[in-house]
Order: C-alpha cells, then structure tokens, then sequence
C-alpha cells in the first residue's frame, strides 16, 4: 500500500495526496452483490432539515458486506480485492466452494488466490480467517469484531483499525479496542485474524473544497460566526471568542462525561479510553 503526491498542474492538486490503490486489483464490482443506496440530503419524511451539512455527493451502490461470516466450515478463495466507495477499507470477493459469492472487509495483507475459512472450532489464526475469541491465541490483532454472538462484526472495520486479545477471563475474553478501552466480551463471539486494509487513508488530503462536496459533505458553519438564537456560542462584536465551547443543546464539548452511570455495559469495561 501506497499514497502518490500529485503533480500541482491544477492548485486543487497543489496539496492533494491520493491513494496509490497497489491493492486493488479490480474496478468491476459483482452485480449480484451491489444494491441501491436512497440519499436522504439530511431530510427526514417531512421534508425538514434534521441533519446538517449533508446532501450531494456522488451516486454510489452499496457492496452487500457479509459482517456475520456465518458460513462454518466452508473454504473460499479469495477473488479480488476491491475498493468500496462507502467506507474506508478495501474489500475482499470470496468464491465459496459451494458456488456461493460474498464480500467480506479485507485485511492487510490478504492475497488473491488465499484460502480463507470461517470456522468455530478447527480454523487456524491466519490473516482473513474469522474464529471466536476462544480459540484465538492471546496477543493476535483483529478485527471486525462481534459485541454479541451472531450480531456481526461492529467494531474495529474502518480502514487500519486493529484491536488485540490481552487475555481471558472464564466466559469473556479482555480485548483492547482502537481507542485504548480494554472490554470484556463473550469468547463465543467471532472476530477476523489481522488489521484492516488500507491503513494509508490517514495519510490522504483531499487537496479542494469541492472533494468534501463529491463525498455528499455540505460547508460547515463555525458556531462562532453564528448569532445568538443559532448557538450558545453565537453573537458578540467582531471576533469575538465565544466563551466555552458547547453544543447548539448547551452541553460543554470538552471534557464533559455524558456517559450514563447506570448504563448495562459499563460493567463490561475494565479500562476506559484515554482522554
């Protein structure tokens, strides 16, 4: 993987860092695979604005993920690796030996033509292969990790993101999650051997204001410069600093806990993350 810095022959290339895309090696998504994607513009059924700074943007169709990885047993190989326009890693097209075809997020490292298995009981922990916590070697980085047995993977997918098995403890295996917490979660739940892909995305920039609006981004307006019916930070003569920052609710942006104390998975938290 690798990030290309533009020639400035243009001054929205002056600053631009892309993708050098070394992994893909496709641009022709599976048709049996892709679905619709309805664009809301932040509207809701109403019409009324509830979101904003949405709207616009490139048509995209969505890559029907498999996150639940529920076919046991059943080796596939992996076809091509993809890019995928709503979200930040690559992904991956198996072909099952049943004939079936499905995406999965790709891992780092992950090659066309691997053998790749998801299994509960005999996979081995090799990069791509998705295997429940409990037989999982302690210290493995992983990723796209389940919160319940059977949810699908919900943690850990975004393009670089790796957490890391610290140890077990009965049921529940202790895992350290990208932001720092260390959890407990049941050892039954499944999670993918290795990082995710496309660990370069930090590194891109985006070099013009018009690519924020190709991604369906609409300008964002500083509370500051707002007046004082738009935000509690709003108003004043000039350049006026607008006192502590806080939502348009009055809730302090910094440092503000407004995590709920009687909250049913505080208990499963054995490590916040660091501030």
């Amino acid at each position: 993987m690798s990030v290309r810095k533009l020639k400035p022959i243009t001054p929205g290339q002056r600053f631009r860092v892309v993708n050098g895309f070394d992994a893909i090696t496709t641009d022709k998504p599976e048709k049996s695979l892709l679905a619709p994607i309805k664009k809301s513009g932040g509207r809701n059924s109403q019409g009324k604005m509830t979101m904003r700074y949405k709207g616009g943007g490139h048509k995209r169709r969505y890559r029907i993920i498999d996150f639940k990885r529920d076919k046991h047993g059943i080796p596939a190989t992996v076809a091509s690796i993809e890019y995928d326009p709503n979200r930040t890693a690559f992904i991956a097209l198996l072909n099952y030996q049943d004939g079936e075809k499905r995406y999965i997020v790709a891992q780092n490292g992950l090659q066309v033509g691997q053998n790749i298995v998801s299994d509960i009981e005999t996979a081995a922990p090799e990069i791509g292969n998705a295997m429940p916590l409990n037989t999982i070697p302690l210290g493995t980085v992983i990723s796209c990790i389940e919160l319940r047995p059977g949810q699908g993977a919900v943690m850990a997918r975004s393009a670089g993101a790796f957490a890391q098995l610290v140890a077990r403890d009965g049921k529940y295996a202790v895992i350290k999650l990208p932001s720092g917490e260390i959890r407990r979660i049941l050892t039954t739940c499944l999670a993918t051997i290795g990082a995710v892909s496309n660990s370069d995305h930090q590194l891109l920039v985006s070099g013009k204001a018009g690519r924020s609006r190709w991604l369906g981004r609409r300008p964002r307006t500083r509370p500051v410069v707002m007046n004082p019916v738009d935000h509690p930070m709003g108003g004043g003569e000039g350049k006026s600093s607008g006192g502590h920052p806080r939502s348009r609710k009055g809730i302090p942006a910094k440092g503000y806990r407004t995590r709920s104390k009687t909250k049913a998975s505080n208990k499963y938290i054995v490590e916040r993350r660091k501030k």
